[in-house]
């Protein structure tokens, strides 16, 4: 039986993230520029949600983008992945690091070094998490293994069950 990871889905971990923190992922998505596909789908689901034409979203300043993608009822799993990326690579490093380390995993400040890396064991990744989670804060541990586990839910499916990766 397949387990159901909707929760997952990374539309789901950035409507659980406060809005405050939504806003300033959301500038940061808008400051990335790797995000480019994402952002014109971005402007587009502004526009509609706000009837504004594409063009004049195109316009705004950053800061009026950031807090306009923040407050949509819905954005797209490819937005919102983009979006939980460029907050993590932005502000989560030390984190991300110190999870990996934890882990025994090889990494470039914090970004995972191997192109193929094996499935952690369940026992190292249930303790990591636990570690985590008495270092940093309980939101943002759950909101970066949510993102670990929508971005690769092969490697990252042992974090599901464990109550680091749900909301406090």
């Amino acid at each position: 039986m397949e387990r159901d990871l909707s929760y997952f889905r990374p539309s789901k971990v950035w409507r659980r993230m406060p809005l405050e923190q939504r806003i300033v992922a959301a500038a940061l998505f808008w400051a990335d520029e790797q995000s480019a596909d994402q952002q014109l789908e971005a402007v587009g689901s502004i526009a509609t949600q706000m009837k504004f034409r594409p063009r004049s979203v195109l316009s705004l300043a950053d800061d009026r983008k950031a807090r306009y993608l923040a407050g949509l009822p819905n954005v797209s799993d490819s937005v919102a992945a983009r979006a939980l990326v460029s907050y993590h690579l932005a502000l989560q490093r030390p984190m991300m690091g110190a999870f990996l380390d934890l882990l025994g995993i090889s990494h470039e400040n914090g970004l995972i070094a191997e192109d193929t890396m094996s499935k952690p064991d369940p026992s190292k990744l249930k303790q990591a998490a636990a570690d985590l989670a008495a270092k940093y804060p309980a939101a943002d541990v759950a909101v970066y293994l949510a993102t670990l586990v929508s971005q690769d839910p092969e490697t990252w499916d042992g974090l599901v069950e464990l109550p680091e990766a749900q909301p406090a």
